[in-house]
Protein backbone atom coordinates (compact mmCIF):
# COMPACT_ATOMS: atom_id res chain seq x y z
CA UNK A 1 0.00 0.00 0.00
CA UNK A 2 1.45 3.32 -1.18
CA UNK A 3 -0.22 6.66 0.46
CA UNK A 4 0.52 9.74 -1.32
CA UNK A 5 1.48 12.88 0.57
CA UNK A 6 1.55 15.87 -2.53
CA UNK A 7 3.68 18.37 -2.45
CA UNK A 8 0.77 20.97 -2.72
CA UNK A 9 -0.43 19.63 0.26
CA UNK A 10 2.09 20.28 2.54
CA UNK A 11 1.53 23.33 5.16
CA UNK A 12 3.65 26.26 4.37
CA UNK A 13 5.62 29.47 6.21
CA UNK A 14 6.94 32.29 4.41
CA UNK A 15 8.85 34.35 6.72
CA UNK A 16 10.73 37.10 4.28
CA UNK A 17 13.91 35.51 5.35
CA UNK A 18 12.61 31.69 5.08
CA UNK A 19 10.64 30.06 2.70
CA UNK A 20 9.37 26.60 4.63
CA UNK A 21 7.09 23.86 3.25
CA UNK A 22 6.24 21.33 5.77
CA UNK A 23 5.81 17.55 5.38
CA UNK A 24 3.87 16.69 8.86
CA UNK A 25 2.58 19.44 11.60
CA UNK A 26 5.38 21.81 12.54
CA UNK A 27 5.26 25.43 14.07
CA UNK A 28 2.25 27.12 13.16
CA UNK A 29 1.05 24.48 10.75
CA UNK A 30 -0.88 21.70 12.77
CA UNK A 31 -2.80 18.73 11.20
CA UNK A 32 -4.29 16.02 12.96
CA UNK A 33 -3.63 13.99 10.60
CA UNK A 34 -0.41 14.47 9.29
CA UNK A 35 1.50 14.46 12.72
CA UNK A 36 4.17 11.98 11.19
CA UNK A 37 4.91 8.47 10.02
CA UNK A 38 6.30 5.49 12.39
CA UNK A 39 9.56 7.07 14.09
CA UNK A 40 9.43 9.82 11.60
CA UNK A 41 8.27 13.00 12.60
CA UNK A 42 9.40 16.12 10.92
CA UNK A 43 10.70 16.67 7.21
CA UNK A 44 10.86 20.46 6.83
CA UNK A 45 12.10 21.50 3.32
CA UNK A 46 13.50 25.12 3.89
CA UNK A 47 14.92 27.66 1.55
CA UNK A 48 16.95 30.20 3.42
CA UNK A 49 18.05 33.58 1.87
CA UNK A 50 21.76 34.76 1.32
CA UNK A 51 22.95 36.05 5.03
CA UNK A 52 20.33 34.81 7.10
CA UNK A 53 19.18 32.24 8.98
CA UNK A 54 18.15 30.46 12.34
CA UNK A 55 19.15 32.16 15.26
CA UNK A 56 20.65 30.30 18.73
CA UNK A 57 17.55 28.27 19.52
CA UNK A 58 17.42 24.87 21.52
CA UNK A 59 16.12 21.38 21.00
CA UNK A 60 15.61 18.29 22.90
CA UNK A 61 14.54 14.68 22.44
CA UNK A 62 15.38 14.52 19.23
CA UNK A 63 17.44 13.30 16.19
CA UNK A 64 17.43 16.15 13.99
CA UNK A 65 19.36 15.02 9.90
CA UNK A 66 20.11 17.80 7.42
CA UNK A 67 20.48 17.07 4.05
CA UNK A 68 21.82 20.06 1.68
CA UNK A 69 20.10 20.32 -2.02
CA UNK A 70 22.16 23.28 -3.10
CA UNK A 71 24.25 25.69 -0.99
CA UNK A 72 25.53 25.52 2.32
CA UNK A 73 24.40 25.91 5.40
CA UNK A 74 26.66 27.12 8.81
CA UNK A 75 26.33 25.48 11.73
CA UNK A 76 27.13 26.27 15.28
CA UNK A 77 25.91 24.30 18.65
CA UNK A 78 26.10 24.37 22.89
CA UNK A 79 28.87 21.53 22.14
CA UNK A 80 31.31 23.31 20.70
CA UNK A 81 31.11 22.29 16.92
CA UNK A 82 31.05 24.55 14.31
CA UNK A 83 30.68 23.33 10.53
CA UNK A 84 29.45 23.98 7.25
CA UNK A 85 27.52 21.51 5.57
CA UNK A 86 26.72 21.07 1.36
CA UNK A 87 25.62 18.94 -0.89
CA UNK A 88 26.74 15.07 -0.07
CA UNK A 89 27.22 16.07 3.64
CA UNK A 90 24.91 14.80 6.11
CA UNK A 91 24.78 15.89 9.54
CA UNK A 92 22.86 14.31 12.42
CA UNK A 93 22.41 16.34 15.88
CA UNK A 94 21.03 13.73 19.02
CA UNK A 95 19.19 16.72 21.04
CA UNK A 96 18.66 14.41 23.40
CA UNK A 97 19.08 16.11 27.13
CA UNK A 98 19.39 19.45 25.68
CA UNK A 99 21.20 21.24 22.60
CA UNK A 100 21.49 24.34 21.31
CA UNK A 101 22.59 25.43 17.87
CA UNK A 102 22.43 28.68 14.97
CA UNK A 103 22.25 27.56 11.42
CA UNK A 104 22.94 30.24 8.63
CA UNK A 105 23.38 30.64 4.82
CA UNK A 106 26.89 31.98 5.13
CA UNK A 107 26.54 33.62 1.41
CA UNK A 108 25.89 37.13 0.33
CA UNK A 109 24.39 36.12 -2.92
CA UNK A 110 23.17 32.42 -3.11
CA UNK A 111 20.32 31.05 -1.61
CA UNK A 112 20.43 27.70 0.45
CA UNK A 113 17.93 24.88 0.26
CA UNK A 114 17.97 21.66 2.53
CA UNK A 115 15.91 18.97 4.08
CA UNK A 116 15.70 18.79 7.77
CA UNK A 117 14.78 15.40 9.23
CA UNK A 118 13.32 15.19 12.83
CA UNK A 119 13.03 11.17 14.20
CA UNK A 120 11.61 10.63 17.68
CA UNK A 121 14.47 8.52 19.89
CA UNK A 122 14.55 5.13 20.70
CA UNK A 123 14.50 6.46 24.31
CA UNK A 124 14.39 9.87 25.94
CA UNK A 125 17.36 11.42 28.08
CA UNK A 126 20.28 10.78 25.63
CA UNK A 127 23.59 12.08 25.68
CA UNK A 128 23.43 15.32 23.40
CA UNK A 129 25.89 14.28 20.30
CA UNK A 130 26.85 15.43 16.41
CA UNK A 131 28.25 13.59 13.76
CA UNK A 132 28.98 15.10 10.06
CA UNK A 133 30.37 12.96 6.98
CA UNK A 134 30.53 13.83 3.42
CA UNK A 135 29.02 11.14 0.69
CA UNK A 136 30.27 11.80 -2.67
CA UNK A 137 27.45 12.57 -5.03
CA UNK A 138 28.86 10.29 -7.92
CA UNK A 139 28.40 7.10 -4.89
CA UNK A 140 24.71 8.05 -4.81
CA UNK A 141 24.07 7.97 -8.28
CA UNK A 142 22.22 5.33 -9.41
CA UNK A 143 22.30 3.45 -5.86
CA UNK A 144 20.44 3.49 -2.65
CA UNK A 145 23.49 5.21 -0.14
CA UNK A 146 23.15 4.30 3.02
CA UNK A 147 23.37 7.74 5.23
CA UNK A 148 22.05 6.87 8.61
CA UNK A 149 21.81 4.17 10.50
CA UNK A 150 20.93 2.79 13.99
CA UNK A 151 24.44 0.91 14.03
CA UNK A 152 26.65 3.25 12.09
CA UNK A 153 27.04 0.36 9.18
CA UNK A 154 28.61 1.36 6.42
CA UNK A 155 30.21 4.41 7.60
CA UNK A 156 26.56 6.03 7.44
CA UNK A 157 25.95 8.70 10.50
CA UNK A 158 24.77 7.22 14.09
CA UNK A 159 21.35 7.95 14.64
CA UNK A 160 19.14 6.45 17.74
CA UNK A 161 16.70 4.70 16.26
CA UNK A 162 15.80 1.73 14.60
CA UNK A 163 15.62 3.44 10.88
CA UNK A 164 17.80 3.13 7.69
CA UNK A 165 17.96 6.49 5.69
CA UNK A 166 19.56 6.14 2.26
CA UNK A 167 20.09 8.72 -0.28
CA UNK A 168 20.09 8.30 -4.68
CA UNK A 169 20.17 10.53 -7.29
CA UNK A 170 18.68 8.73 -10.56
CA UNK A 171 20.41 9.18 -13.70
CA UNK A 172 17.62 9.33 -17.01
CA UNK A 173 16.34 6.10 -16.94
CA UNK A 174 17.94 5.17 -13.95
CA UNK A 175 16.61 2.36 -12.05
CA UNK A 176 17.21 0.97 -8.02
CA UNK A 177 15.12 -1.49 -5.74
CA UNK A 178 14.90 -2.43 -1.82
CA UNK A 179 13.47 -5.15 0.16
CA UNK A 180 10.87 -4.51 2.63
CA UNK A 181 11.24 -6.84 5.33
CA UNK A 182 7.50 -8.13 7.32
CA UNK A 183 6.26 -5.76 9.64
CA UNK A 184 8.81 -2.82 8.15
CA UNK A 185 7.44 0.45 7.07
CA UNK A 186 9.14 3.17 4.33
CA UNK A 187 8.43 6.71 3.52
CA UNK A 188 10.08 8.07 -0.02
CA UNK A 189 10.57 11.45 -0.04
CA UNK A 190 11.42 13.41 -3.59
CA UNK A 191 13.61 16.29 -3.59
CA UNK A 192 14.32 17.28 -7.46
CA UNK A 193 12.89 15.81 -10.68
CA UNK A 194 10.57 12.77 -11.00
CA UNK A 195 10.50 9.57 -9.92
CA UNK A 196 7.81 6.34 -10.17
CA UNK A 197 7.83 4.50 -7.02
CA UNK A 198 5.85 1.01 -7.77
CA UNK A 199 3.96 2.62 -10.51
CA UNK A 200 3.06 5.56 -9.02
CA UNK A 201 5.04 8.90 -10.00
CA UNK A 202 6.19 11.30 -7.20
CA UNK A 203 7.41 14.84 -8.05
CA UNK A 204 9.80 17.17 -6.51
CA UNK A 205 8.23 17.31 -2.85
CA UNK A 206 6.05 14.73 -2.75
CA UNK A 207 6.01 12.17 -0.05
CA UNK A 208 5.08 8.62 0.29
CA UNK A 209 4.58 6.19 3.15
CA UNK A 210 4.87 2.37 2.38
CA UNK A 211 3.58 -0.40 3.91
CA UNK A 212 2.48 -4.32 3.00
CA UNK A 213 5.12 -4.24 0.23
CA UNK A 214 7.37 -6.79 -0.15
CA UNK A 215 9.67 -4.84 -2.51
CA UNK A 216 10.27 -1.04 -3.41
CA UNK A 217 11.05 -0.80 -7.06
CA UNK A 218 12.03 2.80 -8.00
CA UNK A 219 12.21 4.20 -11.27
CA UNK A 220 13.54 7.68 -12.91
CA UNK A 221 11.07 9.74 -14.65
CA UNK A 222 13.64 12.55 -16.20
CA UNK A 223 16.28 11.74 -13.41
CA UNK A 224 15.44 11.99 -9.67
CA UNK A 225 16.64 12.53 -6.08
CA UNK A 226 15.15 11.51 -2.62
CA UNK A 227 15.62 9.74 0.19
CA UNK A 228 14.55 6.75 1.48
CA UNK A 229 13.32 6.24 5.12
CA UNK A 230 13.22 2.09 6.19
CA UNK A 231 11.17 2.04 9.69
CA UNK A 232 10.18 -0.15 12.38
Amino acid sequence: MITIRPSHERGSGDYGWLAAKYTFSFADYQDPAHMGFRALRVINEDWVKPGMGFKTHGHSDMEIVTYVLSGAIAHKDSLGNGSTIRPGDVQRMSAGTGILHSEFNPSDTEPEHHLQIWLLPERTGLMPGYEQKTFPIAEQTDHLHLIASRDARLGSVTIHQDADIYACRLSPGGRVSSALAPGRHAWIQAARGAVEVNGVTLRAGDGAAISDEDEIDIRSRDGGEFLLFDLA
